[in-house]
């Protein structure tokens, strides 16, 4: 054996030493290990919370008059009974039936027909659309509410009783323990707060008998902006499109996919992915585009302006779409009144409400808030609901996710602790989407943003006219909680990517949205493993 002196011994040590020291340094410097982002972002202002108890009522049963506008406008029942609308062709779309709900006499002819035929496919019971109505009547069918608006004591929809809408329609989901349709909802027990991934919104609007009632949350083409349109379909709807027109266009998966809900009324095709309602506590600011600082403004919003668009044809609905879309704004409020009129809508607003707030702000931002002791009570309720416990398969592999989350980069954005409340700043659109090169569609004033839209690519189209620049904040994202991600079939808020492994995937090109990668496919699945195993525990 060759000797090697002391003294070559030192140098050799001293050589390594400096080569360890300048990896570790600059491994250090490129990705410093991270819990989370320093600045978790700007304070938001207090939640105030009344009694989770009374929530629970308001987020299964409230409608706060929106029924007149799901039967008198949309006409929904109408529509259910004249497709012959059965509790099959039901439970295919994705809605899903509470069996607590039901009487005992219902609950053992579901489980007489269910014990024949597993999958109610063959079941004449499932096959009757009198069943359907008898289900509707029973306020079993979640998200769904009759009214007894007759007065008589009874609920009834084929003698006068309306049927509207609650917060349950999109949030609730079932535990399956009767029935699960593959692909579409379920029969069981109520689980509030979980988002319904396979809920068809598109079909089930199109089941309406007056599917244009619902025309500011569509995809329009507007005079205004020279007949152009923005969203996922090629050719937007005008105030003459007829009631076929507008449902081709809502049962087109290609336009409005399951599982996702267009829940702004700018005359852009731009549904979102249902999200989670629990743990709200944790989730501020709100929307995709972080648009509203507060929940219960937020949940206010909901109810005044999307489950009874109506409101936009008042004069501070009309104010609210001037001030996001000028002319074009102006144009759908005039265009929607000439609907309304043409399908011989009347009687509206539906929702009503206290008119002391200006619009335009958050708290009255079409210029009515619904009762403010019942929006307290329901932030109450959607904190108080938990998060499903996280898949917590392979201990070694999350735990080696977790390095990853933490040295990766993750932790620039994302805290690794659920328990936390999500960082509320906004992350800016050139970040999140390093391929946005947007063109200037309208000017607007400060502190609203110009109206911005990169040509070709739907993942800004949410927040092209709704943004954070409401609450004087920037065109961007919000921070989703990253919870229930197991059960999630698909991701970013435009469904553009179809599992965690693609949205880690390098493949998807250095402009994509949310491109940042882990090129080894190993450590992928370990990240992936870690990921689902998010509870906030």
């Amino acid at each position: 054996m060759k000797k090697v002196t002391f003294v070559k011994l030192i140098f050799i040590s001293v050589i390594a030493g400096i080569g360890l020291y300048i990896t570790l340094v600059g491994v250090a410097q490129k990705m410093p290990v991270m819990d989370g982002p320093a600045d978790q972002g700007p304070r938001m202002t207090q939640q105030l919370n009344g009694n989770a108890s009374a929530g629970r009522e308001v987020f299964r049963s409230e409608t706060f008059g929106n029924e007149g506008f799901w039967t008198d406008a949309a006409r929904v029942p109408q529509g259910v009974v004249k497709s012959k609308l059965t509790p099959l062709k039901a439970l295919q779309v994705g809605l899903s039936v509470d069996v607590d709900a039901l009487d005992m006499a219902t609950k053992q002819a579901v489980a007489a027909e269910l014990k024949k035929d597993p999958t109610g496919a063959t079941s004449k019971l499932f096959n009757d659309p009198k069943t359907t109505i008898k289900l509707l009547n029973a306020n079993s069918v979640i998200g769904f509410v009759v009214k007894d608006s007759n007065g008589d004591g009874k609920l009834d929809v084929g003698k006068g009783d309306k049927v509207g809408v609650s917060c349950a329609m999109c949030h609730t989901r079932t535990d399956a323990a009767i029935l699960n349709v593959p692909g579409g909802g379920s029969i069981g027990h109520r689980q509030d707060g979980l988002a319904s991934h396979n809920l068809n919104v598109g079909a089930i609007f199109a089941t309406a008998a007056n599917s244009r009632a619902l025309y500011p949350v569509l995809q329009l083409s507007l005079d205004a902006n020279k007949g152009k349109t923005l969203g996922r379909a090629l050719k937007g709807l005008t105030e003459k499109s007829s009631e076929s027109e507008v449902d081709a266009y809502l049962t087109t998966p290609a336009f409005y996919p399951v599982g996702m809900f267009d829940d702004s009324p700018d005359g852009n095709g731009d549904p979102m992915h249902n999200t989670p309602l629990f743990r709200q506590d944790l989730a501020a600011p709100y929307g995709s585009e972080g648009a509203i600082a507060k929940l219960d403004n937020f949940s206010n919003l909901v109810y005044t302006a999307l489950f009874d668009p109506t409101n936009l044809t008042t004069p501070g609905g009309r104010a609210f779409l001037h001030t996001l879309g000028g002319a074009a704004g102006d144009e759908i409020a005039d265009d929607y009144v000439k609907v309304l009129k043409d399908t011989k809508v009347k009687n509206y607003p539906y929702v009503k409400g206290s008119t002391t707030g200006m619009p335009g702000k958050e708290e009255t931002l079409v210029g009515i808030r619904v009762d403010n002791q019942k929006l307290l009570d329901l932030n109450a309720y959607l904190a108080s609901l938990q998060a499903p416990t996280g898949d917590r398969g392979d201990s070694m592999s999350i735990a080696k996710g977790r390095d990853h989350f933490r040295t990766e980069g993750c932790t620039a954005c994302h805290n690794v602790s659920q328990s936390k409340p999500v960082p509320t700043f906004i992350v800016p659109m050139k970040t999140i989407f390093p391929g946005d090169n947007p063109a200037t569609l309208a000017q607007r004033t400060p502190p609203l943003n110009p109206v911005l839209d990169t040509v070709g690519n739907i993942f800004d189209d949410k927040m092209a006219i709704v943004n954070a620049s409401i609450r004087g904040d920037i065109r961007g994202t919000a921070l989703p909680l990253l919870l229930d991600l197991a059960r999630k079939p698909v991701f970013l808020h435009d469904n553009s990517v179809s599992t965690l492994e693609m949205l880690f995937n390098p493949m998807r090109g250095t402009s994509a949205p949310h491109p940042f990668y882990i090129a080894d496919s190993a450590e992928r699945s370990h990240l992936i493993a870690f990921l689902r195993s998010l509870d906030t525990n």
